[in-house]
C-alpha cells in the first residue's frame, strides 16, 4: 500500500470546522484551540524569522555601520546615512543607540545626530515592506499588505519633508530635546529586556550559528520561514475570523484612532522594536482583517515607542548631549504627529499613496521590488557618494 501524501494543505484542511478525524466530527472547541496552537506556532515562526533576516543583514555590513554613521559629514548626508544604516541593520533602536553612543563620547555633534535618526525611522520601514512580499503571489492580498506597509514609509517620508527643514532652520527639536533632557538626565541605569527577544532569541542564535559566515544562506533560511509562515498564517487568521475574532480587533485593540494609536505604543515598548510591531499587522491587513485606515495611527504609536530602546540606552550614558539627542528622536516622532493626524488633508496624503501604490505594485509585481531597492539602498547611496 502506498503511503498518502501529507503536507500543510492537509494541515490546514483538518482544521476546519467540519473536517473529520478517525471518522468522527471534530468538536468545534477543539478545532479553535488547535487552529490558536497552530497559529501560535506560525507566529512564533514569523517572528524568528525577522530575527534571522536582521542577523543576516548585520553579516553583510559587518563593521561597515558603524562606520557609516561616523563619517555622517553633514545634516543633510546624516539624514541618508541614517536611512541606508537602518536598512542595513534592520532596526532603528540600532541605529539610533549607536548615535546616542557617539554623542555622548563626542564623536558626533547633535546637529549631525538629529538627521541621522530622522533617517532611521525611514528605514526602520523597510522590514514590513520585506514582509508584505511575502504576500505577493496572491493578487488582492498582496494588495492590502503592500498598503498596510507602505503606509509606513509615506508618512515618515511626510514627516521628514516637513521638519526637517524646519529643524536646521531653527533647531527646535535641540530646544525642546535639551529642556526634557535637563530633567531626566540624572535617571540613570535602566534597562528592559524584551520578551519576545527572550522567547525568539535561542530559535534564532542556534539557527545563525548554524550558517556561520555564510549570510546568503541565512538570508535565504529567513526568506523562506518567513513566507512560508506568512502563507499558512494569513490561512489560520481567515478561520479565525470566522471563529468570531474579527469583533475583538474591530471593536477591542482597534475600536478607534487613539486606541490603535496606544496599542502600537504599547506593543513597541514591550518588544522594544517598530519593525516587528508594524510587520505583525502586514498579515492582518493581508487577511482582510485589518483595514489601512486601521493600521495607519498603529503604526504612528509603534513610531512614538521605539524611541524608548534610545532613551534607556541615553540615560545609562548618563551624558547631557547623549539624553538630548534621544528626546529629540522622541520629539520628533511628538511633532511628526502633531504635524500630520490633526489635519484630515495632510492625514489622507499617505493613506492615499499607499492606497494607489499598492494598486500599481499588485499590477506589475517587479514594481515593489524596485521600489525597496530604490528607496532603501540606491537613493541612500547615491546621495551619500556625491555629497560626501
Amino acid at each position: 500500500m502506498g503511503v498518502p501524501a501529507f503536507g500543510w494543505s492537509q494541515v490546514v484542511a483538518n482544521l476546519l470546522p467540519g473536517s473529520l478525524l478517525g471518522g468522527r466530527s471534530r468538536p468545534e472547541w477543539q478545532a479553535t484551540a488547535l487552529r490558536i496552537a497552530v497559529l501560535a506556532g506560525l507566529l512564533y515562526g514569523f517572528l524568528v524569522s525577522i530575527g534571522l533576516l536582521g542577523k543576516a543583514f548585520k553579516m553583510f555590513s559587518g563593521g561597515f555601520v558603524g562606520g557609516l554613521i561616523e563619517n555622517a559629514s553633514n545634516p543633510l548626508v546624516g539624514l541618508f546615512v541614517g536611512i541606508l544604516a537602518t536598512t542595513l541593520v534592520q532596526s532603528s533602536s540600532t541605529t539610533t543607540s549607536l548615535v546616542v553612543a557617539m554623542v555622548g563620547s563626542g564623536t558626533m555633534p547633535i546637529d549631525t545626530a538629529i538627521p541621522v535618526i530622522m533617517g532611521a525611522n525611514i528605514g526602520t520601514s523597510v522590514t514590513n515592506t520585506l514582509v508584505s512580499l511575502g504576500h505577493i503571489a496572491r493578487g488582492q492580498e498582496f494588495r492590502r499588505a503592500f498598503a498596510a506597509s507602505t503606509v509606513h514609509d509615506f508618512f515618515n517620508i511626510l514627516v521628514v519633508i516637513l521638519l526637517f527643514p524646519l529643524q536646521l532652520t531653527t533647531h527646535f527639536l535641540d530646544r525642546l530635546a535639551t529642556a526634557l533632557a535637563e530633567v531626566f538626565q540624572d535617571l540613570g541605569g535602566l534597562t528592559f529586556a524584551s520578551p519576545l527577544k527572550l522567547v525568539t532569541e535561542p530559535a534564532v542564535t542556534a539557527i545563525t550559528r548554524l550558517h556561520e559566515g555564510h549570510p546568503w544562506l541565512l538570508l535565504l533560511v529567513a526568506l523562506v520561514i518567513m513566507f512560508s509562515c506568512l502563507r499558512y498564517l494569513v490561512v489560520m487568521l481567515k478561520m479565525l475570523v470566522l471563529g468570531r475574532i474579527e469583533s475583538f480587533f474591530d471593536q477591542t485593540l482597534f475600536r478607534n484612532a487613539g486606541r490603535s494609536m496606544l496599542f502600537g505604543l504599547a506593543v513597541t515598548v514591550l518588544v522594544q522594536s517598530s519593525s516587528i510591531t508594524t510587520s505583525l499587522a502586514v498579515p492582518l491587513a493581508g487577511a482582510g482583517i485589518l483595514t489601512l485606515r486601521q493600521i495607519f495611527p498603529y503604526t504612528l504609536g509603534a513610531n512614538v515607542g521605539t524611541t524608548i530602546t534610545a532613551m534607556l540606552a541615553a540615560l545609562a550614558v548618563g551624558e547631557l548631549s547623549a539624553v538630548t539627542v534621544a528626546f529629540a528622536h522622541l520629539m520628533f516622532n511628538v511633532c511628526g504627529i502633531l504635524c500630520v493626524w490633526p489635519i484630515p488633508a495632510v492625514r489622507e496624503i499617505p493613506l492615499t499613496l499607499s492606497r494607489r501604490f499598492a494598486e500599481l505594485a499588485a499590477r506589475w509585481r517587479w514594481l515593489a521590488l524596485v521600489y525597496i531597492v530604490t528607496l532603501f539602498y540606491a537613493v541612500p547611496l547615491a546621495v551619500m557618494l556625491v555629497l560626501r
